[in-house]
């Protein structure tokens, strides 16, 4: 499984973004997706998830009811939008999946998922 992800970029505060990543190699509605963030000197921690037929999980201290995952399994792409964003949502987004009873791997810091990409740069100023 292939993941690319897009969509980082550089906001002020409030403002919003749309990640995606799109997965190839791989029957993605199979896939249970996930996204993870990384920021300057901390772990690299999943805030949200979605999964196989569409129930989604987030990280709720970092989310805050802040941040959307969805998916389009015609488009082979899973969704973060992120609203109004604070400078502590500054860091590199990856995205993650699995399938059931795939083993899963460690990317860098990044651990609980199978297949990672490479990540996408969020960086929000104040």
């Amino acid at each position: 499984v292939q993941l690319e992800e897009s969509g980082g970029g550089s906001v002020s505060a409030g403002r919003s973004l749309r990640l995606s990543c799109r997965a190839s190699g791989y029957a993605f509605e199979r896939l249970r997706l996930a996204w993870y963030r990384q920021s300057p000197g901390s772990e690299c921690t999943d805030i949200a998830k979605i999964f196989t037929g569409g129930d989604t999980w987030y990280r709720s201290y970092i989310v805050k009811g802040r941040f959307t995952i969805s998916r389009d399994d015609s488009r082979s792409v899973v969704y973060l939008q992120m609203n109004d964003l604070t400078p502590e949502d500054s860091g590199t987004y990856r995205c993650g999946a699995d399938f059931f009873g795939s083993q899963l791997t460690t990317s860098g810091t990044c651990t609980g998922e199978t297949y990672w990409g490479k990540g996408t740069t969020v960086t929000v100023s104040s």
